[in-house]
């Protein structure tokens, strides 16, 4: 029997952990069971209780970004640590091709594990102005901006290699969820993804990349793509933070 909502119970709520059970809640079931009632049973307490957290369930999905936000700027702040101890080294003095792709991979592990919650965070943010949207999403910009910034890339470069890190990431990420396997136990790889339903006559080259979709790298289409991308970029100045040409 679930526990109901006594005072203990409410003292020990709080929005970080109302958060946590929403995200556990749609990685387990998807979008469509998240409700403020099936939350409140995942936590034991009545669904007016919840409501000290969060003002509704249209907030609630928006709570979502800020949870998945806030796990990847944690992910980035463990990954920092470990340079610092084993080279001795600070991230913030890491060339800003490496830091971007540091940070790339901390949003793709996150977003990997959370697959349901990314159609989300592509797009509850752009529903409202960029002074509203969740804290550990404002914070992850800033540290792009300051890593562009100390490069020494003027506002107006900083800004366009923001825009272009940022679709890049959620694009090639989305893509690489609807990678959907039609028959994962068929050991041929046409009947696998299912691409034997289509003529050859009509799609001989998405046929010929049969091999190349089946195997397909996540993370290595991720950071190949995001380096063509930056290289086509300016240099920063070569009296930038960090000495000219980046890695």
């Amino acid at each position: 029997m679930v526990e109901r909502d006594g005072p203990e119970k409410r003292r020990r709520l709080s929005r970080p952990l109302v958060l946590a059970a929403a995200v556990a809640l749609v990685d387990r079931e998807g979008l469509a069971a998240l409700t403020m009632r099936r939350l409140a049973t995942d936590l034991g307490v009545e669904p007016m209780a919840i409501y000290r957290y969060t003002a509704g369930k249209e907030a609630l999905v928006d709570g979502l970004v800020e949870a998945l936000f806030a796990e990847v700027n944690d992910r980035l702040r463990t990954s920092a640590e470990e340079i610092r101890s084993e080279r001795g080294t600070e991230s913030a003095d890491v060339p800003w091709r490496i830091e971007l792709r540091r940070i790339a991979r901390a949003f793709a592990s996150v977003a990997h594990a959370h697959p349901e919650i990314l159609p989300v965070v592509a797009t509850r943010p752009l529903s409202v102005p960029v002074a509203r949207r969740p804290a550990p999403l404002l914070q992850l910009t800033e540290h792009i901006l300051a890593v562009l910034g100390r490069a020494g890339f003027d506002d107006a470069t900083a800004l366009t290699i923001y825009r272009t890190f940022v679709a890049w990431n959620l694009g090639c990420l989305l893509v690489d969820k609807r990678q959907v396997v039609d028959n994962p136990d068929e050991p041929d790889l046409m009947l696998r993804l299912g691409l034997h339903r289509l003529p050859a006559a009509e799609y001989p080259r998405l046929r010929a990349l049969v091999p190349q979709l089946a195997e397909y790298d996540d993370e290595q289409e991720l950071i190949s793509g995001l380096d063509c991308l930056l290289s086509g970029m300016p240099e920063p100045p070569l009296d930038s933070f960090y000495g000219g040409s980046a890695p």
